[in-house]
């Protein structure tokens, strides 16, 4: 925890590749990367496998993914060789939160919104790092509200380990570029105006002008959209009080 700093001096404005392949040197075999398939997480598996990093990759499903999600996992097995590690949820924590509450819960309130995420994505994510000292995410500051103090390298309270995201100062034309560039495998709902791809159930497509990640919850304020993955100093990544334009 006590490198973190002197880490974030390190990479700020190093290239994506440039931070994973310093992941890979300082962590070794306990960094990896925990990709939701959608567009930037498909640009760093590129990487991944165009530089032969030999990285862990893994995924949580949360049994209520699009099909089109699921197609992409395949593959991205079929174009880089690559296995993609499936973490789900434990089935009788599914079963009784569902007895309890109903299957759709999510849409009832904020709390139970939050137990379903925590159900179905935080609990498996933290059984997949309880061995690493490091995690890969896709997270760019520009992406929404919520993630604009993001940094290169963070300390993650949660999970007790140090969070890596090389993508941070992208922007989304940078991630379409490079997609475009190296003929990148990605979810075909990108297109029909989904830029942000979480479950089939909680995820619509966005309009013009709205926030990348306007269509992840959409019936909540934009401030409290995060389903608990990702924290900063224990708590949830929110925006500041003044943000920029």
């Amino acid at each position: 925890m006590e490198h973190v700093a002197r880490w974030q001096d390190e990479l700020n404005g190093k290239r994506p590749e440039e931070v994973l392949e310093w992941a890979v040197k300082t962590f070794g075999d306990n960094v990896a990367f925990a990709t939701s398939l959608g567009l930037e997480d498909q640009v760093l598996v590129d990487m991944i496998a165009r530089h032969a990093l030999g990285m862990r990759v893994f995924t949580l499903d949360t049994g209520r993914l699009f099909p089109e999600t699921y197609d992409l996992i395949e593959r991205v097995r079929q174009r880089y060789g690559m296995v993609v590690h499936v973490h789900f949820p434990d089935a009788e924590a599914i079963e009784e939160m569902v007895d309890e509450h109903g299957i759709n819960l999510f849409r009832r309130s904020r709390e139970l919104r939050k137990l379903c995420c925590r159900v179905r994505k935080i609990e498996p994510l933290k059984r997949a790092l309880r061995t690493l000292d490091a995690w890969v995410c896709g997270l760019r500051r520009e992406q929404s509200v919520t993630r604009r103090d993001v940094d290169v390298v963070e300390w993650d309270d949660a999970n007790n380990l140090v969070k890596i995201n090389p993508l941070v100062d992208w922007s989304e034309d940078d991630v379409w570029e490079y997609v475009r560039s190296h003929s990148v495998p990605c979810n075909p709902l990108h297109d029909a105006g989904f830029p942000s791809i979480g479950c089939a159930c909680c995820t619509r497509a966005v309009g013009p002008g709205e926030d990348a990640r306007a269509g992840r919850w959409w019936w909540e304020a934009p401030e409290q959209k995060e389903c608990g993955l990702h924290l900063k100093n224990g708590k949830l990544v929110r925006a500041k009080e003044n943000p920029p334009d």
